[in-house]
């Protein structure tokens, strides 16, 4: 079910992670980002823009991880949008002849048999550097860096003043650092500042998975992040309901102590 966050702008949420498609009103239709993750919840998406007499004009997705370049046939053939680095990222794995074999390793096993393959990561890759979404819409800026994952953008609904995150600043999910980068710790610094500049001009934050947040949120969230971030990079003791006993999810703290081993080996090398 569609939900309503700011003037012109709504979520869906999957039951995977609490992953959040945003749904932002434009002129003749809607652009989705990060669309969904079975297909079940998309056709139920589709059914409700249905409803609303509203079109699939334009996608994005905030980066190449499969749980945000997925689509769904109900959405028809809008052009799907993503960073230049976003989208040559996807396009290396799907040339590879075991990309479906490679994907199905990552798969939630209790939703792999509902995920939709066959229209996963088929992105147009925005010119290196573009600042807007090309659509029929409101101004959507686009905010690339390298933290999380190769080409990932977060975006800012200027008029609605909502940032889409992307895979960053939840209340659920610790920071997940792109280990392969070569920079991984620094890259992530500089995407929270740049979080961090653009934060006046935010009252509402969509992270990949997590709730919505208050632009009081988005500062605490930031700050957070940072302290994580931070205490990997110095080897510091870290306090962090994320990853603690009462984690959200049982798994995090594994994910956690895998990372820190990482940039721990980093270090020595």
């Amino acid at each position: 079910m569609l939900q309503p966050i700011a003037d012109g702008v709504f979520v869906h949420v999957s039951e995977f992670i609490q992953s959040n498609c945003t749904v932002v009103q434009g002129r003749k239709g809607v652009l989705l980002v990060d669309p969904g993750i079975t297909a079940g919840e998309m056709a139920c998406l589709a059914a409700d823009l249905r409803a609303l007499g509203q079109p699939v004009v334009a996608g994005f997705a905030t980066h190449p991880d499969w749980d945000h370049v997925l689509w769904h046939d109900e959405f028809r053939d809008a052009p799907r949008y993503g960073t230049a680095r976003c989208a040559a990222s996807i396009r290396d794995l799907l040339a590879q002849p075991d990309w479906t074999d490679a994907i199905a390793q990552g798969l939630p096993p209790e939703y792999a048999d509902e995920i939709p393959m066959t229209l996963l990561g088929l992105i147009e890759g925005l010119p290196d550097g573009a600042r807007r979404v090309p659509w029929d819409g409101p101004e959507v800026r686009v905010f690339e860096h390298r933290a999380h994952a190769p080409g990932h953008a977060a975006l800012l609904i200027e008029g609605s003043r909502v940032l889409v995150a992307g895979d960053m600043l939840s209340d659920i999910l610790m920071p997940f650092l792109d280990l392969e980068a070569a920079d991984p710790l620094g890259d992530y610094l500089h995407a929270l500042t740049l979080f961090a500049e653009i934060a006046g001009d935010v009252d509402v934050v969509v992270p990949g998975h997590g709730a919505i947040g208050t632009a009081d949120d988005l500062r605490q969230r930031i700050a957070a992040d940072r302290a994580y971030v931070t205490a990997l990079r110095d080897g510091t003791a870290l306090d962090d309901v994320r990853i603690g006993s009462s984690a959200p999810l049982d798994w995090l703290p594994d994910i956690h102590e895998w990372q820190a081993q990482r940039i721990r080996d980093r270090r020595r090398a």
